[in-house]
């Protein structure tokens, strides 16, 4: 079992890329609101391009995903040579911070997992703080 399966429940999808850039047959779905939007809120929105979504919000295949960027990088985990699924490690995102928490068997594992993240779009930091090794 990979790292996306075991922290998502999902397999890759297909088309699946750690790249943050939208695809092209991927429609912008918005974010749920529980009120209906004002005309102003309308117009203002349909000025908007469709292309606005941070790239630490773009999921596995384009479309905006609150967990986009943690997403894309335990794909970048499972894809990336010599890093086996650690199930001790987890990882999480704060806005376009990646955190990891958990427990890994060494050093050159942890320095190797943040590489990864890093190279993965739209990350602009990693937070080991959270991470035991042993």
């Amino acid at each position: 079992m990979g790292f996306l399966k075991r922290i998502f429940k999902q397999d890759k999808p297909a088309g699946a890329s750690t790249k943050a850039g939208r695809r092209p047959s991927v429609k912008k779905s918005a974010p749920k609101t529980e009120a209906a939007p004002t005309k102003a809120a309308v117009n203002t929105t349909a000025a908007a391009d469709d292309d606005d979504i941070p790239a630490c919000k773009v999921g596995l295949t384009g479309e905006f995903d609150e967990s986009g960027l943690a997403k894309r990088v335990t794909l970048a985990f499972d894809e990336a040579s010599g890093l086996d699924d650690v199930e001790t490690l987890w990882v999480a995102q704060l806005s376009s911070k990646v955190v990891l928490k958990g427990k890994v068997p060494s050093q050159a594992i942890l320095d190797k997992m943040v590489a990864v993240a890093k190279d993965v779009e739209g990350a602009t930091a990693v937070d080991t703080s959270q991470v035991e090794i042993g």
